[in-house]
């Protein structure tokens, strides 16, 4: 089923305008949302989630106008807010079985067989007796995608999920994601480039409430393929370097250098070498085109 997204605007009474004449379409499968902090994805996300209501503009899940039909489009979705708050002193099991209970699921036995399906998916079977409260981060992470399972969504939305994870963590939580995201659309928002890079096969870079690129992670790349431009540099240089050249990204060397990626359509020659293209490149050149 396919998510688009028309001319969509939210401004806040602080005079903040979150979204700004939004256009968007994603199909089946993971869909990264990538963009700094105060991008704009978090109030797509609840927008789209019905949560809050725009100022103008379309949203439509397949046949369901979400805007107009809200209560049509929450029986077939699941949602991970940034932040997903749990019942303490109830395990993985009885609280997945309360919120199977509150999502319609009135036989016991079929409560049974999803709970055990969902907890497997999510690799949390082994600890479904212990307390959610006394979960790791990326624990109760995975939790909150098996508690979204339980009602077999179409859309799932998932607002900023790795923050704060260890890599580790992180690793297992995506796994989470590709399971679920080969017969799912999945919405996935992030500001970490790896997490798109390493899951979606299509992505939208947002920045001031508006989507500034939709592409593939291949695809970007390809696009600025000899580009591209490295160069080490003594880390007092930068500034000077930056007033030079287009200077995307730096990062320190074993020796307290810098390793700099510069964009330019040959090589600017002064030592500077060639470089494989990144996503992250792509994602510094769409904000920086957007200042």
């Amino acid at each position: 089923m396919h998510l688009n997204i028309s001319k969509l605007n939210k401004s806040y009474r602080n005079g903040v305008k979150a979204l700004d004449n939004l256009n968007l379409e994603t199909g089946s499968g993971m869909f990264g949302l990538l963009g700094p902090n105060g991008a704009g994805k978090s109030s797509l996300m609840r927008t789209i989630a019905t949560l809050q209501t725009p100022d103008s503009g379309r949203i439509t899940f397949g046949d369901i106008d979400v805007l107009a039909e809200p209560m049509r489009l929450r029986k077939v979705l699941g949602y991970l807010p940034q932040e997903f708050g749990v019942y303490p002193n109830m395990s993985a099991e009885d609280l997945l079985d309360y919120f199977a209970t509150l999502k319609g699921v009135a036989s016991r036995s079929e409560r049974k067989k999803i709970i055990q399906e969902v907890l497997e998916i999510t690799n949390l079977w082994e600890v479904r007796k212990k307390n959610v409260d006394a979960y790791s981060g990326g624990m109760k992470q995975r939790f909150g995608i098996a508690q979204l399972l339980l009602n077999n969504p179409k859309l799932i939305i998932v607002d900023e999920p790795t923050a704060g994870l260890d890599p580790a963590e992180r690793n297992r939580f995506l796994n989470v994601l590709r399971e679920i995201g080969a017969n799912n659309t999945i919405l996935f928002s992030t500001h970490i480039v790896d997490d798109v890079k390493d899951l979606c096969n299509e992505l939208a870079i947002m920045n001031g409430g508006r989507v500034l690129k939709h592409t593939t992670p291949a695809g970007a790349a390809r696009e600025i393929e000899g580009k591209i431009w490295t160069k080490h540099i003594p880390r007092e240089s930068l500034e000077q370097h930056e007033m030079t050249w287009n200077v995307l990204s730096s990062r320190y060397n074993p020796d307290n250098n810098l390793s700099i990626r510069v964009f330019a359509g040959e090589n600017p020659g002064h030592g500077f070498e060639y470089a494989v293209p990144q996503l992250e490149d792509v994602y510094f050149i769409a904000l920086k085109n957007d200042q």
